[in-house]
């Protein structure tokens, strides 16, 4: 997926530099991308969530019960836990490129928005 994200930047960047885009179209398709992203990123937010409530309650598990047994599997949790929150992070940024994206999209289509503003002030 992280690889899928940078592609598709790029794409839209390549698109934005293009003055023979059809930025109607792009606009649309855009669109379309952002809610599948948003989508992604809810999934992996709720499965973050759950992994690190798992991660907790094992730890808890041994601290009050003393269930050494455990210990391996609360490791494996917590060193399971960063790589998701790292993909997560990067998740979240990259959506939020995507909306500057979008903003700069609909300028072009409809000569105005945000990135017109900024141009004019």
């Amino acid at each position: 997926m992280t690889e899928y994200f940078k592609s598709y930047r790029r794409f839209v960047q390549k698109c934005l530099e293009d003055e023979n885009c059809d930025y109607a179209k792009l606009l649309d398709y855009h669109s379309a991308h952002i809610e599948f992203f948003q989508h992604e990123r809810l999934i992996h937010l709720i499965v973050t969530v759950l992994f690190a409530l798992c991660t907790v309650m094992t730890f808890i598990a041994v601290a009050v019960w003393q269930i050494l047994i455990l210990i391996p599997l609360a490791v494996a949790l917590l060193v399971l836990l960063v790589p998701y929150i790292k993909h997560y992070y990067f998740l979240e940024n990259q959506t939020q490129l995507l909306y500057k994206d979008y903003d700069k999209i609909y300028a072009k289509v409809h000569n105005m928005g945000l990135e017109t503003e900024k141009g004019g002030a």
